[in-house]
């Protein structure tokens, strides 16, 4: 039996947009109330109107309000929520807040401060994987200078390409390609300078580039009795600038031997590390080798992590609610059973031209529906995408019985039932992505967008409302020139 003050009775979301609506919709389900907290400008915002309470924490500079960890913790204190979920982003993975959370008194739910600390930092995370027996790319760890990469490439026989990652980085931030020589000592100098404002920390490693690399991720779940669990892998090697933007259960990469050797390994990994609640094993798959490598640890809640319960049928926001509560999960693994096939897109306010953001106030917006589709949104018609934040703003998935079934319904939701207007959206991109014929085949790098660019452009089709006002103006001279028709 629980300590009564295990159990979760208010649950202060320590986010915004997507990720908080979606946390409130499974407290909802559990009748535990919720809080949201918002900056100034987003005083009308979606997840502020969806919570049973709001409070306000500081200006638009997510500095002063959604990284404000002594105001988000004030904030619970306040509504006397017992508990806080950070969703994905902001303080997710930040291990001091985790620590001042549970210091506070409050339920912490994700994993232990010391757990988000280590695998926070790569060169450590690396460490512990080599530990556990998990393969990892060969490289360096606390690069120093360009000569420090030079003699390593000598010494281990490293081709180009290889890649500069920040140690404590994340989210495609400080990480830069290099393609020849005479590239390392400025790539160096960029990475460093964009891991010391992204992340305050400038230390470096450097790996060998994986070539036609896929990038695959396993979903875990566990709780404070010892039992881990995985719920299968996704794929999410479609990026754009290292950040992902097409994700989907199970992976087309992998057959079943190779599908039941990366979950076990990722089993393995969270078991020695200790790990409770859900977060993600990521790996990079060369598709040449058919070897897999470890990249890191996401200990949080993912963005995809709704195409894992589509074809798994958990809720895995539910289950971080019950490890936070000390729960035994009552389940075994041979009773997680994948009996669909799931895709995501990420609808962005960008310019899917040119990547580069587009703000403002969404003037329409229709919500795709029909068999299939699930939709997890962080705005509505009329509210304002801010210039402040992460331009995510609507998850779209869709599934079907196999790979084929759910690309025709996410082909359907995107071309037929998804209007926006008022700003720029990934969309037209996604849709050329997904009628790429490379893609519908599952051959595919983390450089599909990058080899693909100009001919997935020329597969936009524009569409706006003067389009719209065409069609009117047409039906409408139709009918003054037939007169009524036997239909009306």
């Amino acid at each position: 039996m629980n300590k009564d003050t295990d159990r979760i009775k208010k649950v202060l979301i320590a986010n915004r947009g997507v990720p908080a609506v979606r946390i409130m919709h499974t407290c909802r389900d559990r009748l535990i109330p919720t809080a949201a907290i918002y900056s100034t400008p987003d005083r009308l915002s979606y997840h502020v109107l969806m919570s049973d309470e709001a409070v306000h924490i500081g200006d638009a500079p997510p500095i002063e309000s959604y990284l404000n960890m002594e105001s988000v913790i004030g904030a619970a204190l306040k509504v006397d929520a017992n508990a806080i979920h950070p969703g994905w982003g902001f303080l997710a993975e930040n291990a001091e807040f985790a620590q001042m959370v549970e210091d506070a008194g409050l339920i912490w739910i994700g994993p232990s401060p010391k757990v988000i600390r280590s695998m926070g930092d790569k060169i450590e995370a690396k460490r512990l994987a080599m530990r556990a027996n998990v393969p990892t790319i060969p490289g360096i760890t606390d690069v120093r200078d360009v000569d420090h990469i030079k003699q390593w490439m000598q010494e281990e026989a490293v081709d180009f390409p290889i890649m500069i990652k920040a140690a404590a980085g994340g989210g495609g931030k400080g990480m830069v390609k290099v393609e020849t020589e005479s590239e390392i000592a400025s790539a160096l100098s960029q990475a460093r300078s964009e891991a010391r404002k992204a992340f305050g920390d400038d230390k470096l490693l450097c790996e060998k580039y994986i070539e036609r690399g896929r990038h695959i991720e396993v979903q875990i779940v566990s709780d404070k009795h010892g039992n881990v669990f995985h719920f299968y892998e996704r794929e999410c090697t479609i990026q754009r600038r290292n950040q992902k933007i097409i994700e989907e259960a199970p992976s087309p990469s992998l057959n079943d031997d190779l599908r039941k050797e990366i979950c076990y390994t990722a089993v393995r990994l969270m078991r020695e590390i200790g790990y409770e609640t859900a977060g993600t094993v990521e790996f990079i798959f060369d598709s040449n080798t058919k070897k897999f490598y470890f990249l890191e640890v996401n200990t949080r809640l993912q963005v995809e992590h709704g195409v894992t319960e589509l074809i798994t049928g958990a809720d895995i926001v539910g289950l971080m609610l019950d490890a936070a509560e000390g729960k035994e999960f009552r389940f075994n693994q041979d009773s997680i059973t994948p009996n669909r096939w799931a895709l995501e897109v990420r609808i962005n306010a960008e310019d899917p031209r040119t990547f580069s953001p587009s703000f403002g106030a969404i003037t329409r917006l229709q919500v795709p529906q029909g068999p299939g589709v699930r939709i997890s949104q962080g705005v509505y018609e009329g509210a304002e995408v801010p210039p402040y934040y992460d331009s995510l703003f609507m998850l779209i998935m869709t599934s079907g019985p196999d790979r084929d079934g759910a690309i025709a319904v996410m082909d359907r939701t995107l071309s037929r039932n998804l209007r926006i207007e008022g700003v720029k959206t990934l969309s037209p991109l996604l849709l050329s992505i997904i009628r790429h014929e490379a893609f519908k085949r599952g051959e595919f790098s983390t450089r599909f967008i990058e080899h693909h660019m100009d001919e997935l452009v020329s597969m936009f089709k524009e569409r706006d409302s003067e389009d719209e006002a065409l069609k009117i103006a047409k039906y409408v001279a139709r009918i003054s020139a037939l007169g009524p028709q036997s239909w009306m």
